[in-house]
């Protein structure tokens, strides 16, 4: 770690659960984070400011001027550029040391595993339940932490699977040949700041594994009632009978 790394990195330094040690962790990580809408557009300059050594970033939409209300790493200029390349140049802005991949395509579960060699951990920050159902089968097959996030109206949630341990996957919480809901903000809205404090949480449950820090959400479901501003958490086990990890263990 260099002077100028030492310095911009100090408040982090200063804590004695992080120290040298866990900085030098973040430095060389690298995070993989599906989504440049507004859980991503929260999460991303957490992770770039907190030192995260590589971003790989995926989306394959565009900004629109509707993005704007909530996807706050995007500005009025960048409506029409693809959203990993605005927000691409916004981490630049931010933290030039970073390394930051974008990758502008949708994915499915084995394009996605193409991406997690090398990977710390992923931050599903999409909008859609196939995307989530194909990021949480390539990160079983992987055995790499997943932090998954979701927003809408005034609701969010966040958790953590990590299969390593031997916890539950995405789809032992929602089983991938179940209906999927019809959730999106463009017909159903969402509350600009729900994207923020959502993606906020799935970047401090990003760092906390990479420094292996505290306790992560693995194993529970935290969830936010953003008109009461009540926090509510529910615990979840594997599924013996998942389709996806079932038989993993």
């Amino acid at each position: 770690m260099n002077d100028d790394q030492l310095l911009r990195y100090s408040r982090h330094i200063l804590l004695d659960e992080i120290g040298i040690e866990g900085q030098t962790r973040l430095l060389e990580s690298h995070a993989l984070v599906i989504g440049m809408g507004g859980l991503g557009a929260a999460a991303l300059p957490y992770l770039a400011a907190a030192g995260v050594g590589t971003l790989t970033i995926v989306d394959d939409d565009s900004v629109d001027l509707t993005n704007l209300q909530r996807q706050i790493i995007h500005t009025t200029e960048s409506v029409g550029q693809p959203k990993v390349a605005s927000a691409q140049a916004a981490i630049a802005r931010l933290n030039p040391d970073v390394r930051v991949n974008a990758v502008q395509r949708r994915l499915d579960a084995d394009a996605i595993g193409e991406l997690l060699d090398g990977v710390s951990v992923v931050l599903d920050c999409s909008d859609n339940f196939g995307t989530r159902q194909a990021t949480n089968l390539a990160c079983v097959r992987a055995g790499a932490p997943l932090v998954s996030g979701a927003a809408i109206r005034f609701d969010g949630q966040i958790s953590v699977f990590d299969s390593r341990a031997g916890g539950p996957c995405y789809a032992c919480l929602f089983p991938p040949d179940e209906p999927a809901p019809d959730v999106a903000c463009a017909t159903m809205g969402v509350f600009s700041p729900m994207v923020g404090m959502v993606g906020t949480v799935q970047a401090a449950e990003a760092l906390k594994l990479i420094t292996g820090i505290g306790r992560s959400l693995a194993g529970r479901l935290l969830m936010l009632d953003g008109l009461s501003m009540e926090w509510t958490t529910m615990r979840i086990a594997r599924e013996p009978s998942c389709t996806v990890c079932g038989g993993a263990h």
